[in-house]
C-alpha cells in the first residue's frame, strides 16, 4: 500500500490556469511545501515568485513551455526554456507541436523537442514532452513517444489539462510499453481522486500532474492525518 508521502513525492502540483494570480501561485507553493510534492508546476512568468516561495523547501520548480497549444516556433520554445531555467526552473514541461505531428511533419516535431532539450540537458534539467493524447490515435501515441525519446527528452506526458480530454489508462499503457524502459511517464489531466492517482502509479508512471493535490491526498487511507 502506498503512503500519502510516497504519492505526494510523485506529484507536480499544477497552478496553470490563465486567470490565476500571484496569490494563487503563493498558495500553490504553500501546498507544495505542506505535502512535499515533487514540484510546483508554474507558468513561465511565475518562476521567480515560485523560486522565492519554495526556497529551502526541497520542492522543485517545473515550468511549462509552449503551453498549452505547442505551436510556437522551436526557437521560441528554446528561448522560453532558457529563460525559465535562468529564473530557477528545475524541470521543463513542453508541449509537442501537435498540429505538425498530425500533419506528418515528424522531422519538425523532433527538431522542436531537440531545441528545448539542447537548452535543458547541459544544465541537468529534465524535459517532459506533453503529447496531448486526446487528439492522438493509439498508433500516433506510440509514434510520438518514439520521437520524444529520439529527441533526447526524459519524460512523455499525457496531457496539458487544457485539451478535450484527460489522461487515460489506455494511453499510459501504450506510453509505458513503448518507451518505459528508456523514459519516464507522467500522467496529467483529470486526476481527481486518490484511487486514480495510485492506479496510474501502479501502471508505471513516475510523475502525476495534479491541480487538486489536497483533495487527492486527503482521500488517502487515514485522510489528512499527519499534515
Amino acid at each position: 500500500m502506498r503512503t500519502r508521502e510516497q504519492v505526494a513525492a510523485t506529484i507536480d502540483h499544477a497552478v496553470l490556469k490563465q486567470q490565476f494570480t500571484d496569490a494563487d501561485v503563493v498558495e500553490a507553493c504553500r501546498i507544495g511545501r505542506k505535502y512535499h510534492t515533487a514540484t510546483v508546476c508554474v507558468r513561465p512568468t511565475d518562476t521567480p515568485l515560485a523560486r522565492k516561495e519554495l526556497k529551502g523547501s526541497g520542492v522543485g520548480i517545473a515550468v511549462v513551455v509552449g503551453f498549452p497549444n505547442g505551436h510556437s516556433r522551436a526557437e521560441v520554445k528554446a528561448l522560453e526554456a532558457k529563460l525559465a531555467i535562468e529564473d530557477g526552473a528545475q524541470e521543463i514541461d513542453m508541449v509537442m507541436n501537435i498540429g505538425k505531428f498530425k500533419s506528418g511533419d515528424f522531422d519538425l516535431v523532433k527538431r522542436d523537442i531537440e531545441a528545448v532539450v539542447a537548452q535543458a540537458k547541459p544544465k541537468g534539467v529534465p524535459v517532459k514532452v506533453i503529447l496531448e493524447i486526446c487528439y492522438l490515435e493509439n498508433d500516433e501515441i506510440e509514434k510520438a513517444c518514439i520521437i520524444a525519446r529520439d529527441a533526447g527528452a526524459d519524460y512523455v506526458k499525457t496531457s496539458t489539462g487544457f485539451g478535450d480530454g484527460p489522461a487515460t489508462p489506455e494511453a499510459v499503457e501504450i506510453m509505458y510499453r513503448t518507451v518505459g524502459k528508456e523514459m519516464k511517464v507522467k500522467a496529467a489531466g483529470g486526476i481527481k481522486t486518490w484511487e486514480t492517482a495510485v492506479a496510474y502509479l501502479d501502471q508505471g508512471c513516475s510523475r502525476l500532474g495534479i491541480s487538486g493535490t489536497e483533495a487527492v491526498l486527503t482521500g488517502a487511507p487515514g485522510g489528512a492525518e499527519g499534515y
